[in-house]
């Protein structure tokens, strides 16, 4: 997994692209008609129900765009909020926090709806060991934003992106020339590189999941698409030898009952790309 100083500057990055993307040379709407030295406040209100998220992410962008900016946070990342709830409230220069507030809302909006989402599915696996995780299935530019959320809402991580784990999938496993050979030569490779990455191998049947097993030195084994028979056969298989995954076009009517199969982790694309964002405005008071 990547540090928490390349998360940062992700987020920093992400802060950065997106206020040149929004505001270019002057947000001229604001500079045309409000006084450089007007003062103000404005409040987050939720118009919605759900987990807030973005909350940490919202005082970043406000110190980015002007370290002058107080926020005053009455309810707490990760909280449950209905309706008419009041997240912070921010207060300085009028025209800073309108330079601010689309960012904000965007990622706040976006990240709430993925904590929410999230929090949901881990409600459907309570009482079992299983864990949720998200995918790289995320919205280009923002994976930061969204993988962070995914955390807010009680899950995990999956890798950040291609250079912190190592993934054979099916197309790496055909064009190395099967299991065993993609699995030593990534070996091999890491040796030379001198890196030391985490490996999972997706399996497609419970042949495949032999040949791994045979291999040695995998972290973790995908189990692409398994039905729940197959799932608990596998898990059997495997034992403690790896941890195990289930992965595709698992949703909320099936969330659980490859949880009790016994896989360690269920990985799902669905919780970054198929949300709708939660309803958020900022309100001049």
């Amino acid at each position: 997994m990547i540090s928490k100083e390349q998360f940062d500057k992700e987020l920093q990055l992400t802060i950065a692209n997106a206020i040149r993307e929004d505001v270019g040379d002057g947000d001229h709407s604001s500079l045309a008609c409000i006084p450089k030295s007007a003062q103000g406040k404005a409040k987050l209100l939720v118009k919605d129900e759900g987990i807030i998220a973005g909350i940490t992410f919202a005082k970043m962008v406000f110190n980015y765009v002007d370290p002058e900016l107080k926020v005053e946070t009455l309810i707490e990342e990760g909280s449950n909020v209905k309706y008419g709830d009041i997240a912070f409230y921010v207060e300085g220069s009028s025209l800073s926090i309108l330079t601010a507030e689309r960012l904000v809302l965007n990622a706040m909006q976006r990240m709430s709806a993925i904590a929410t989402k999230t929090n949901y599915f881990m409600g459907l696996l309570e009482g079992t060991n299983t864990k949720v995780l998200d995918t790289r299935k995320t919205t280009p530019g923002i994976r930061a934003l969204e993988k962070w959320a995914v955390k807010i809402g009680g899950g995990e991580n999956h890798r950040f992106a291609l250079y912190d784990m190592i993934m054979l999938k099916d197309n790496h496993i055909d064009f190395a020339g099967g299991i065993t050979r993609a699995i030593n030569k990534t070996k091999t490779y890491l040796k030379e590189k001198q890196k030391d990455l985490k490996i999972i191998v997706e399996a497609r049947n419970l042949i495949e999941v032999k040949e791994i097993l045979d291999a040695k030195g995998v972290y973790r084994i995908l189990l692409d698409n398994f039905n729940y028979e197959d799932t608990k056969k596998a898990v059997a298989l495997i034992g403690d030898q790896c941890l195990t995954e289930s992965s595709g076009g698992i949703n909320e009517e099936t969330i659980r009952k490859y949880a009790e199969c016994g896989v360690d982790y269920i990985s799902s694309g669905a919780l970054t790309h198929s949300v709708y964002n939660m309803d958020l405005s900022l309100k001049a008071v």
